[in-house]
């Protein structure tokens, strides 16, 4: 198998990763969402999900309290299914998440989107979801100053 000094160097390694590094390596992680934070972050088996290209209303408003609530209805009782591309924001890894709606597997961020509770983040969706988004949406939120191009 290997030597003590080895295997306790395994250990030492693997003991210091942090939580969902595994998860990266395979770039997808699915299961059940544990905890919604906000209209664009979930955890999901314990790993925390930014969805990429996508601007949430803000948690303590209002309009930030209903996207999260709507979140929670979208995924409540559903698998989740996120492909992560390696990057990661704050205490986040970034990806695309989906759940199945009427037999396909469809983008969640694309949904909150649709449901007038956040905005396309251009700078980080190549505007993907602008068509998305609603008039109602646009009026009332501001999009983050992150979302537009440096």
């Amino acid at each position: 198998m290997g030597s003590t000094a080895t295997m306790i160097g395994f250990y030492l390694v693997a003991a210091c990763l942090p939580i969902g590094a595994a998860v990266v390596a395979a770039e997808r992680v699915s299961g059940p969402v544990d905890h919604v934070r906000d209209a664009d972050t979930i955890i999901v088996q314990g790993v925390p999900v930014r969805f990429n290209g996508v601007d949430g209303a803000e948690r303590g408003t209002r309009r930030g309290e209903a996207a999260r609530d709507w979140m929670l209805d979208a995924v409540r009782g559903r698998e989740v299914r996120c492909e992560l591309n390696g990057e990661r924001t704050h205490d986040r890894w970034v990806g695309v998440c989906f759940i199945e709606v009427d037999g396909a597997w469809t983008d969640l961020g694309g949904l909150v989107i649709a449901a007038g509770l956040a905005l396309d983040c251009p700078r980080y969706s190549d505007g993907r979801y602008a068509a998305l988004e609603t008039a109602r949406a646009r009026l009332v939120q501001s999009r983050a100053s992150y979302c537009y191009p440096r």
